[in-house]
């Protein structure tokens, strides 16, 4: 992962010349339906952001407002420092986006379509980033060369989907939306999506903001999770954080002398070194196992909804806990 901007000593929050993203007290109301409530966030420069949530939960309202591409009913927000609802055409240079899908412009040629896609950025190009990106090297950076000269109407979904990505980030955005990006990959093609996001963020400074269904994906991608449930955030932290929030145990394995053995610790650290200290040479395997992001993620989301149930019985006079 790139190298992370200091924080705030006092808010312990990044310096406001770091934020890409910063949401206060977002809301959405669709009619009488309120979908987001309060939330609040903030993204680094460089930094990837993955988005997690049930469907419903509000996740891709987020990411439109945050694109411009809907009104929100209240709150602040400031992407690359201007408001997206009133952003002009110099701002929208700046970001990429990947859709879930898209399947126009059958009849062009992969290249000749990002070529042409990418005539558009060069007004917006400037000292410190030239614009578009090259469309050889974005064609490569996809695994598409081989099909460079293709019609896109004849791509597989896997190759369809690579270019997609192309699209979002020919323009070398500053930042970069991806909605569910890796859906249609075989394992290769996950892979190099991977290795694709970690050279954006790190190498270019990309900040990159994620939904995604896959928790695996998310934790292999992440610097830091939000967790939407109910138009809420009810857990923002890397994947570590938010494992120790829902529990402080752990999981040692061990094996000696043939036999294995398992022992839950809060103090999965102490409990190895005074393992390894008594070893006699016999401790061939180890390994440290703490919750899974899924069961972070279930159990979060979890706890959220019993919650809405135990405030909707309290107002009927039922129990709470």
């Amino acid at each position: 992962m790139s190298a992370r901007p200091d924080t705030d000593v006092a808010t312990g929050l990044p310096s406001p010349s770091d934020d890409v993203v910063h949401v206060d007290d977002l809301r959405m109301r669709y009619g009488t339906v309120d979908v987001l409530h309060g939330v609040s966030f903030r993204a680094r420069r460089g930094e990837v952001l993955v988005v997690l949530g049930p469907n419903g939960a509000g996740k891709t309202t987020i990411i439109e407002i945050l694109e411009g591409f809907r009104m929100r009913s209240a709150g602040t927000i400031e992407v690359l420092g201007q408001d997206p609802a009133t952003a002009d055409e110099a701002w929208r240079a700046r970001i990429g986006v990947v859709l879930q899908s898209w399947r126009d412009h059958g009849k062009w040629r992969v290249r000749e379509l990002l070529q042409h896609l990418g005539s558009f950025y060069a007004p917006y190009s400037t000292a410190a980033r030239s614009r578009p990106l090259d469309t050889d090297d974005v064609v490569e950076m996809v695994r598409l060369r081989e099909h460079a000269d293709q019609r896109i109407a004849t791509l597989s979904g896997g190759q369809r989907r690579r270019l997609d990505v192309a699209i979002g980030i020919i323009g070398r955005p500053e930042l970069l939306f991806l909605d569910e990006p890796t859906a249609g990959f075989d394992p290769q093609a996950r892979r190099d999506f991977h290795d694709l996001v970690h050279r954006l963020s790190d190498l270019e400074g990309t900040t990159i903001l994620l939904t995604t269904h896959d928790l695996d994906e998310a934790e292999k991608l992440a610097d830091r999770i939000l967790i939407l449930a109910g138009g809420r955030i009810v857990a923002n932290g890397s994947a570590d954080q938010l494992a120790r929030e829902v529990s402080s145990r752990a999981e040692v394995r061990w094996m000696r002398g043939g036999s294995n053995f398992i022992h839950a610790t809060d103090d999965a650290a102490g409990f190895v070194r005074n393992l390894l200290a008594h070893d006699d040479g016999e401790v061939t395997e180890l390994e440290v196992r703490r919750a899974s992001l899924e069961d972070t993620y279930m159990t979060l989301v979890q706890r959220h909804e019993t919650g809405r149930r135990d405030e909707t019985l309290a107002g009927f006079g039922g129990p709470t806990r």
